[in-house]
């Protein structure tokens, strides 16, 4: 059985069935990264390539191509609000297909407040009907652990049972990718509740590679991730040295020590390289080896 989907069977060991068959995340400008970073990164690794406003079509299939190239899984993310059309839509999904890289995907909003096409939402995605058709089989989903920053906890929860139920309608498979957090208890409890909510998808808990204090309490910030005093010190943050870098070892420690698969189902994670994917990915490597993975 593989829940995560990653090709092989997670370790029985509670640390080894979370980080190995991790995920990581790529813009379409870190082919380079990518490539320096083959050496440490398991065949079939997952790699999102991310939608961002800056880059365009041609950049997003060219990195999804040098990711499976390398021997690594593209995972592509689609940004519903980005879409101006359901032709805009239809053409990136072909480009995938051509090149290979269409078999998993990322639905998520998107950062823009009103849609720039007809679809609002990931769930909108799911429900066009222009996935499978495209040889899309899997489809990645967000999760929220401490909510969002414009988004009601109860609309956030109906959002996520609606697109488990749509993913099933169209015959397709999914997981859950969380945001990420400095705090493993909140994201337990909320994996805890997931299930109670009759979600069963697996979950890849969102994990910040190691990255400058500075930029990755930018990104909370902006994300609405807690970053309060206790938070800070359980993670190994320093609020008063921002120059300082600092890594996921305790987040992931406290996370392993939490897992309890009965209650939480599958758990695996997916690093955000806020730091560079070569970091990241060196980082991984390193603590993967420390901990015996």
């Amino acid at each position: 059985m593989d829940p995560l989907g990653t090709g092989t069977t997670p370790p029985a060991t509670a640390g080894g069935a979370l980080w190995d068959g991790f995920s990581l995340e790529m813009t379409g400008k870190d082919v380079a990264a990518l490539e320096r970073a083959r050496g440490t990164l398991p065949p079939g690794t997952r790699v999102n390539v991310t939608f961002l406003a800056t880059e365009d079509v041609g950049t997003r299939l060219d990195a999804a191509r040098a990711v499976r190239a390398l021997g690594l899984v593209p995972v592509p993310h689609i940004a519903a609000r980005r879409l101006t059309s359901r032709a805009d839509l239809e053409h990136f999904l072909a480009g995938l297909r051509a090149a290979g890289a269409s078999a998993e995907v990322f639905a998520v909003g998107g950062d823009p407040a009103r849609p720039l096409g007809p679809y609002a939402d990931a769930l909108a995605l799911i429900r066009s009907g222009l996935l499978t058709g495209h040889g899309v089989r899997h489809v990645g989903i967000c999760g929220y652990p401490e909510g969002h920053p414009a988004i009601p906890g109860d609309v956030l929860w109906a959002a996520l049972r609606d697109k488990a139920d749509a993913l099933a309608e169209q015959g397709l498979t999914g997981s859950v990718i969380t945001q990420f957090g400095f705090d493993a208890d909140p994201v337990l409890a909320w994996i805890a509740e997931l299930r109670r909510q009759g979600v069963t998808l697996p979950v890849r808990v969102g994990v910040p590679g190691p990255a400058g204090v500075r930029r990755l309490l930018t990104y909370a910030t902006r994300f609405g991730v807690g970053t309060g005093a206790a938070v800070a010190r359980k993670y190994g943050l320093s609020l008063t040295h921002l120059m300082g870098t600092a890594g996921p070892d305790r987040f992931l420690r406290d996370l392993a020590a939490g897992y309890d698969p009965d209650r939480h189902g599958a758990v695996g994670t997916h690093f955000y390289t806020f730091g560079g994917v070569t970091a990241t990915t060196e980082w991984v490597a390193r603590f993967r080896a420390g901990e015996g993975g």
